[in-house]
């Protein structure tokens, strides 16, 4: 492989070296290699990380290094069903050339893929070429990542790619099975969206294209939200009118009784009231006695001024 290619190019050179790197010191988690007549497209597999939905999966790529590596980064590419990242699309990540400001020299294809397997469990935010499986499906497209290689390209990628393959399926371990919580949690989401497909409300789309994944999980997610919120807001009324009936009707019945019976509030008197009238009838007694006095003085004065004359 050397000699076809220009030794005093740096970035032959630093190829080569991290060809050597990689056939000295494999990983069990990845496998990269070039190919014979261009050192600058890699095919690589990488093994999904541990105990993730992608765990036991064997996911195969393409990386497409710049002319003027390593100050330029590569550009990465998925060929695999992984639901994570879009196959034949190149992939925004920090060390892609989508974003070649965050790309240093210092780092290689093996840097390079250790980044990528740490980046397949995290949310995709939207990035470019990327997807927001359910954990589900990605499961199940792990295993039928184990049934074979992809198809990509001449018969001699294909051959780098059966062979990268084979190394890391001899690496692998076993798909791990779920659960049984795990297989009755998610058995009732498949009806529920197998429903939402099938309900004659749902907009058709157009032919070739699948069900975006995100919005379908934002229907389910609410729909199992509001199906789980119901039983509670149940409890919770038939709560509030037991605490009605036990707290709340006898204080009802007495306004009701004073709505419709105000005249007994209205002739009881307060004791405030009977003092100030028996006050004002007191008064009216000494005042009338006090006149009747006058009236007695005055006639018997006049009375006797009439007998001495």
């Amino acid at each position: 492989m050397a000699d076809k290619y220009n030794l005093k190019n740096p970035a032959v050179k630093r190829i080569l070296q991290e060809v050597k790197e990689m056939h000295s010191n494999p990983s069990d988690d990845f496998m990269s290699l070039p190919l014979e007549e261009n050192i600058f497209e890699w095919q690589f597999a990488i093994r999904g990380p541990r105990d993730t939905e992608f765990e036991g999966g064997i996911y195969h790529g393409r990386i497409q290094l710049p002319s003027e590596y390593p100050f330029k980064p590569p550009s990465f590419m998925l060929l695999t069903p992984n639901g994570r990242f879009e196959t034949q699309t190149k992939i925004c990540l920090s060390i892609s050339n989508h974003h070649p400001e965050h790309w240093q020299p210092s780092w290689s294809v093996r840097t390079a893929l250790v980044a990528l397997i740490a980046f397949m469990p995290t949310n995709p935010n939207g990035a470019l070429g990327s997807l927001d499986y359910k954990k589900e499906e990605r499961r199940t497209l792990a295993l039928k990542s184990r049934e074979g290689p992809p198809k990509f390209g001449t018969p001699e990628r294909q051959k780098l790619i059966d062979e990268i393959h084979e190394y890391m399926l001899s690496k692998a371990p076993p798909v791990p099975q779920p659960s049984a919580t795990e297989a009755s949690d998610e058995h009732p989401r498949n009806e529920e969206a197998e429903a939402l497909v099938d309900s004659p409300n749902s907009e058709s789309l157009p032919a070739g294209e699948r069900i975006p994944d995100r919005e379908g999980d934002g229907i389910v997610e609410e729909q199992e939200v509001l199906a789980n919120a119901n039983p509670a807001g149940v409890e919770v009324s038939r709560e509030i009118q037991s605490n009605v009936s036990r707290n709340e009707l006898p204080q009802r019945s007495d306004t009701t009784a004073r709505v419709h019976n105000p005249r007994p509030e209205t002739r009881v008197q307060k004791p405030d009231d009977r003092l100030f009238t028996l006050a004002a009838i007191g008064l009216a007694i000494a005042i009338v006695v006090l006149l009747l006095k006058k009236f007695i003085k005055s006639t018997e004065h006049g009375a006797l001024f009439s007998n001495g004359s």
